[in-house]
């Protein structure tokens, strides 16, 4: 029995040291593209290869790496991605050549592949129940609070040297020491067959409810990546005449929101379950997003990403509780993999379904059928993600 809170616990603070270097990924040194392409004398349109090769290998890996944490162990794959993420980005900021910058680049993306996985598989390992919820909250909003600077850190260390915010990874290296030396988590089981860890494995996955988180997950990337982040600051600049600052200001206002909202969850799920705060961040989805449209003001808007942070907060802290409970412990990484993997899809069809969107309906469109989306995925949900069904699954399964 737990003394004392939860947020004071040691393997939790370790937890948090792996989200921070999980969400570092090329927002740090975007604010340093300007000066890197006139330093290495490449075309601009080239600089963006530096975000490909780094996103590139969590495609392909992520599956495997996951099966690798539930057959090896969680440390065996996490000390050395966490190694070779630190090693590599280090480097970087040494590279004076653009290819050799990329090979670089592609080294630190094997590194990250497995960290969000195995971040949010931590968790689940080490708490249960109601602490389980709680934890993701507080990852939740760590996570959103490193997003939210790692820009400003990047233009900052950007100000001298272009190089500089790629030093960042090095941070990496400590949290590696810390894991390997004082995280006390437990391993899974290695005395199966893999036939039979497949076997297992698959069945955990072919569900009616984890098709539904696992769908739902990859809408929120769609409508996020595809409709908001890409056509909300050109709405707020076609139709308020909003700076860049202003912008800025207002996509940042969401992760803050985002972030209070998660750290809150653990409060929040005595009076609610997951289940029911998932399907209201649905609801919440569509309202937003319906509502950019309608907006008569500049400071209407400030009430909309309100709507959208508070969606946020408590979408994925009880998405990712749900899936971790739902994920035998045996093969938790491996199935929480193919969860990462989804969701990369979803990230990665997003913006080309809303551009398709756009060209037909222009930018109204997007954001109504993004809406339309929200409310379908509600509806997915309200089917296929029960609060009796997932009792039952979770007691089936412990």
């Amino acid at each position: 029995m737990r003394t004392y809170a939860l947020y004071r616990d040691h393997n939790l603070h370790i937890v948090f040291g792996v989200a921070l270097v999980a969400v570092l990924r090329s927002d740090s040194i975007t604010p340093a593209f300007p000066d890197l392409v006139r330093a290495l004398r490449i075309p601009a349109e080239s600089v963006g290869l530096l975000i490909t090769a780094f996103a590139l290998p969590s495609i392909f890996l992520t599956p495997i790496l996951g099966v690798l944490a539930d057959r090896w162990g969680r440390k065996r794959v996490l000390v050395p991605a966490l190694m070779l993420f630190g090693l590599a980005g280090g480097a970087s900021a040494l590279a004076r050549d653009f290819r050799f910058l990329l090979g670089l680049r592609l080294l630190q993306g094997i590194g990250a592949a497995s960290l969000s996985m195995l971040n949010i598989t931590l968790i689940a390992d080490l708490y249960s129940g109601r602490e389980c919820t709680a934890a993701m909250g507080y990852n939740a909003t760590v996570r959103s609070i490193g997003s939210t600077l790692y820009p400003l850190i990047g233009g900052v260390l950007a100000t001298p040297g272009w190089y500089y915010p790629f030093a960042l990874s090095l941070l990496a290296i400590p949290v590696a020491l810390l894991v390997q030396f004082t995280l006390r988590n437990p391993e899974p089981r290695r005395d199966t067959q893999f036939a039979e860890y497949v076997r297992h494995a698959r069945e955990s996955l072919r569900t009616r409810e984890v098709a539904g988180l696992f769908i739902a997950g990859c809408v929120v990337f769609i409508i996020m990546f595809g409709a908001y982040l890409a056509y909300f600051p050109l709405l707020l600049e076609e139709a308020f005449l909003a700076s860049p600052l202003v912008i800025g200001w207002l996509i940042s206002g969401r992760s803050l929101i985002n972030a209070i909202i998660a750290s809150q969850i653990g409060r929040i799920t005595r009076f609610c379950a997951e289940e029911t705060l998932l399907k209201t961040a649905f609801v919440l989805y569509a309202l937003a997003l319906a509502a950019i449209l309608l907006a008569p003001s500049l400071w209407f808007m400030v009430l909309i990403t309100f709507i959208l942070g508070t969606a946020e907060g408590l979408y994925w802290p009880a998405n990712h509780a749900l899936l971790g409970k739902l994920a035998p412990a045996e093969h938790r990484a491996g199935f929480l993999a193919v969860n990462d993997t989804v969701l990369k899809l979803g990230q990665t069809l997003g913006p080309l379904l809303m551009a398709g969107v756009f060209g037909l309906w222009r930018i109204q469109g997007t954001f109504y059928v993004a809406a339309m989306l929200s409310l379908a995925t509600f509806a997915l949900t309200m089917v296929t993600v029960r609060s009796e069904d997932i009792i039952s699954l979770r007691s089936a399964r412990s």
